[in-house]
């Protein structure tokens, strides 16, 4: 078989903190593939473990050989084959003998190098010829919370998505130029300003949240008059992140506010009514799937309400949440629950209940593509990747490429 696996390599490589995470090269008789993994900071409890207690460290001098030696002879196209055998390698329940990310990278190897066995793109090969949507890019402009410093705002991500855009390429460049709007009125807020930015590329302001939520809305708007389509505002809340298990509050550190969980519903209500909120992750802890489903029930398709923390792309998780109504969109993150079988489980799941797949990218990450290919595969109609850095734009300058390989592609459907 054209796909059958002749070498497997594993090495250390950086991802963009500074921080060691793997990448895997899979070799096959015609064909070649590589995928590195990476790492969140804001992470939900429930995830899979990212690496065995030795780190990338222990994945190169243990765990590469063993690897190696099951797959060698196997063909890349088997996928779920190969992905079980990775579990069970492992063989524990949160993939902490070998790690996620090392499987995840694993698996999105063989996966890229099946593909190129075939000739053909990855988008292609796992998601078919009729293939002709794009999704939109969920864009990260501000950076508070987790991914930011102490005089930022509690709220970790300020985002915009571009749903009037009528192609990937205008909707990248919107995105960028709303980046670069913001800028100028954080520089008006706050003349102290020096252009810090977070993990992800987004802007750490020292204002407060209520002033951070005014200029997305004013930078959304200006930019989008000019260019003649809507641009609307979004956030990533992570609130887990603020949420104190002592109090049972949300502490508002920046603010100096507390709000209980009817209060956390009244307050994220307000914001998406406010601000025509389109996107709102995250606005609760990740046990609360109560106050999930109160939140969805409100404001209904007005917004879409999206766990990650919540689900962390575990479809057991989602069917609980599927089943309590608790949100309307689920941020898909291959490297949460470790095997790209595991993922589109997750990703069928949602779309058989009209909840949105949302894949993303995570603070930490590489040079790596593939998840542009897997929105377009999965028929996902949002990408979360960022606005710049070169390790974001390497996913959006995919998408762009990608969309002139398509025959008669069209933007994805939101609503």
């Amino acid at each position: 078989m054209d796909s059958v696996i002749e070498d497997v390599r594993v090495r250390k490589i950086l991802d963009s903190r500074g921080n060691p995470t793997v990448e895997v090269d899979i070799i096959t008789w015609n064909g070649f593939g590589r995928a590195a993994a990476p790492s969140g900071a804001s992470t939900g409890s429930r995830e899979v473990v990212s690496f065995p207690e030795g780190g990338v460290s222990q994945v190169i001098t243990e765990v590469e050989d063993l690897i190696s030696s099951e797959l060698i002879g196997m063909a890349a196209e088997d996928i779920e084959d190969i992905d079980e055998i990775l579990k069970e390698i492992d063989g524990t329940d949160n993939l902490s003998a070998i790690g996620g990310n090392t499987t995840v990278a694993v698996s999105m190897a063989a996966a890229k190098a099946a593909a190129m066995s075939y000739n053909l793109p990855l988008y292609n090969f796992l998601g078919g010829n009729f293939i002709k949507e794009i999704p939109y890019p969920l864009g990260n402009m501000m950076n508070g919370g987790a991914h930011a410093g102490p005089n930022a705002p509690d709220i970790q991500e300020f985002l915009v998505v571009p749903v009037g855009a009528n192609d990937i390429t205008e909707a990248v460049f919107a995105n960028v130029e709303v980046h670069k709007r913001l800028k100028e009125l954080i520089s008006k807020k706050d003349p102290s300003f020096t252009g810090g930015k977070g993990d992800e590329g987004g802007w750490i302001p020292n204002i407060t949240n209520d002033q951070a939520l005014e200029i997305q809305a004013q930078a959304c708007e200006e930019v989008g008059d000019e260019l003649g389509f809507i641009i609307k505002p979004g956030l990533d809340m992570a609130s887990s992140e603020f949420w104190s298990e002592e109090e049972g509050k949300y502490v508002y550190g920046q603010d100096g506010l507390e709000r209980d969980s009817g209060d956390q519903v009244d307050y994220v209500k307000d914001l998406i009514e406010t601000y025509h909120m389109f996107y709102v992750e995250d606005p609760f802890d990740e046990k609360d799937f109560e106050g999930f489903a109160e939140l969805t029930a409100k404001v209904g398709n007005k917004c879409r309400v999206c766990g990650d923390d919540l689900f962390v792309t575990n479809s057991e998780l989602l069917a609980k949440g599927i089943g309590m109504n608790a949100a309307n969109a689920i941020v898909i993150k291959p490297n949460q629950i470790g095997t790209l079988t595991d993922t589109y489980a997750t990703v069928r799941l949602a779309k058989e209940n009209g909840v949105m797949p949302v894949v993303s990218h995570r603070s930490g990450e590489t040079c790596d593509e593939t998840i542009a290919h897997l929105a377009i595969a999965f028929g996902a109609p949002m990408i979360k990747t960022g606005a710049i850095g070169g390790e974001r734009i390497a996913k959006l300058n995919e998408l762009i490429r990608i969309e002139e390989e398509i025959s008669n592609p069209r933007m994805a459907g939101l609503y």
